[in-house]
């Protein structure tokens, strides 16, 4: 299993005070033993998918990692929760919401964790910012580089603030 490595994270909110939340998530992230800050895109105001809810803030970080990516997923859903994410539906409106997109070139596939993110490939509010900071990272799956896959999405209800 994979231990150290460059990976990719989307942060995004549109409950409450998002763009204080955001920040202060990274700056928790950041903080944590183990993991570097190397890339921070900016933050998008990007349309909701799913049930009718606020317009998100949305962005990217690359980090540099010494840890398993099933640590990093655990450290991710505690965040969410010190940032009061609660699961309710699919889709819905989130006080926080952090996903591991990437991890180098690694691909796994488990009850509870894709690598990478099964529909990063289809979301522009994930790739606009991705593509900022990381336009050369090839995602394994597709073989693609992310400013290749940015263009093959509709990236009109992503503003960068």
């Amino acid at each position: 299993m994979k231990t150290h490595g460059l990976c990719a994270i989307a942060l995004g909110s549109n409950l409450g005070d998002s763009r204080n939340t955001v920040a202060a998530a990274l700056k928790s992230l950041s903080a944590t033993p183990h993991i570097t800050l190397i890339a921070q895109s900016s933050w998008y105001q990007t349309a909701a998918v799913g049930p009718p809810q606020p317009d998100y803030i949305n962005g990217c970080v690359v980090l540099q990692v010494q840890m398993a990516p099933q640590l990093i997923l655990e450290i991710l859903l505690d965040i969410e929760a010190q940032f009061g994410r609660i699961r309710r539906e699919r889709w819905g409106p989130r006080s926080l919401d952090l996903d591991l997109l990437l991890y180098d070139d690694f691909i796994l596939d488990t009850p509870t964790l894709q690598i990478p993110h099964p529909r990063m490939r289809d979301r522009a509010f994930v790739l606009v910012p991705l593509a900022e900071i990381a336009p050369n990272w090839i995602e394994p799956v597709s073989g693609k580089a992310i400013a290749q896959l940015v263009q093959e999405v509709d990236c009109s209800g992503v503003i960068r603030l």
